[in-house]
């Protein structure tokens, strides 16, 4: 089920892509339904918070009719950030299931590891690695491709 929900989560980066929003795509899971899902919008919207992960918390916080994301998987293709890493504490998703690590921004482990520090409320699991090879392929030709056009 990891592959499949991931592979839904690219299809949001796709769209992402296609706007020319950075690539990144998240759905959230409770009980192997898909509740929310959302891929980054800060250009379109001109808002620095419209990121896949914090849009899709939203969402599923809208469809459960509470804050509190308890019994939820996020996927997300790129590593959160720490502001989103810090909503999906806050949110209480349990499970985290990451494609690629963001190496230069990453909040769950690669720079900072927001999402499994003792000194806050809330631990998430997380899993590494469900489509890496994907998830960064389309990260790499966006960036390759915006590159060429400036």
């Amino acid at each position: 089920m990891e592959k499949y929900f991931m592979k839904r989560a690219l299809k949001e980066a796709k769209l992402a892509y296609d706007l020319e929003e950075v690539p990144i795509g998240c759905v959230i899971v409770k009980c192997n339904k898909i509740i929310a899902s959302a891929h980054n919008f800060r250009e379109s919207l001109n808002d620095p918070t419209a990121h896949a992960e914090i849009l899709a918390i939203q969402d599923a916080a809208d469809y459960l009719g509470g804050w509190r994301l308890s019994g939820c998987t996020m996927y997300v293709t790129i590593e959160p950030c720490p502001m989103c890493a810090g909503a999906i504490v806050n949110s209480r998703i349990d499970r985290l299931v990451i494609g690629a690590p963001d190496l230069k921004g990453g909040g769950c482990g690669s720079i900072f590891n927001i999402v499994d520090n003792d000194k806050l409320n809330h631990r998430v699991d997380v899993v590494w690695g469900v489509l890496e090879e994907e998830s960064s392929k389309i990260m790499k030709d966006f960036f390759k491709e915006l590159r060429k056009r400036k």
